[in-house]
């Protein structure tokens, strides 16, 4: 049965040149001394913490970015959602880089619904490392055939584990991966909010969350009512 310190495990042995893995490796001119634990005690937390809630969805984006989750270890999170992401979760923030926040486009698109969804979801990416392009750690690639095959291995234990009604992939290259993988009833696709997605993005989220989305601050899911926690 796949667990937290299985994930870890599985996270730990992902090793690819021109990727960074913000849960075992320190960005020597952003990162805190302490980042690589900080973020794999969040995101431990997290995970044990949604296997006991009553999992909407995993929304799952293509790989981490250079301006969020290499930064926070945080799918689709920048440093200025990073407290709203783990007050969610119930867990108190001290940021893993120091400076000045940086925002992410993505990461503020994503945030803008995620604060009115008054249910717990999770959020991965079918690449869990930051790819770059050679020779700069500072800059964006996708993915190539080789990482995206053990992206979705761990993707496939995550699923197992935390048990969600439903997947949403957040552009066409999350949909055309997880479409492969899991069958049609389970994956829900929404357009990825840059360049010009935005409103579209929107609309599908709110055709998703028609009766969750409210003007008010989310639950705190890491705090489940005991109830909740034995369902599963």
């Amino acid at each position: 049965m796949t667990s937290t310190q299985e994930i870890f495990r599985t996270l730990e042995d992902i090793q690819f040149e021109n990727t960074f893995n913000p849960y075992f490796e320190r960005c020597p001119v952003y990162d805190a001394q302490d980042a690589p634990e900080l973020r794999r005690r969040y995101l431990a937390e997290m995970l044990d913490r949604a296997a006991d809630a009553e999992l909407d969805a995993i929304w799952v984006g293509r790989d981490l970015g250079y301006r969020g989750g290499r930064r926070t270890g945080l799918a689709l999170t920048d440093d200025v959602h990073f407290a709203d992401h783990l007050e969610r979760w119930g867990l108190d923030a001290q940021r893993p880089t120091f400076g000045k926040p940086i925002a992410e486009r993505t990461a503020a698109a994503i945030w803008d619904v995620l604060l009115r969804v008054n249910v717990p979801v999770f959020l991965w990416n079918v690449f869990p490392l930051h790819p770059f392009i050679e020779g700069d750690p500072f800059s964006n690639r996708a993915h190539n055939a080789k990482e995206r095959r053990v992206g979705v291995e761990l993707l496939i234990k995550m699923v197992n584990y935390l048990q969600p009604k439903r997947i949403i992939a957040i552009g066409n290259d999350a949909y055309n991966v997880l479409s492969g993988v899991f069958t049609e009833d389970f994956i829900y696709k929404a357009r990825h909010p840059s360049y010009g997605g935005k409103n579209e993005f929107l609309s599908a989220m709110q055709s998703l969350y028609a009766t969750q989305m409210a003007e008010r601050e989310p639950c705190l899911f890491g705090q489940m009512p005991e109830a909740d926690s034995s369902s599963r």
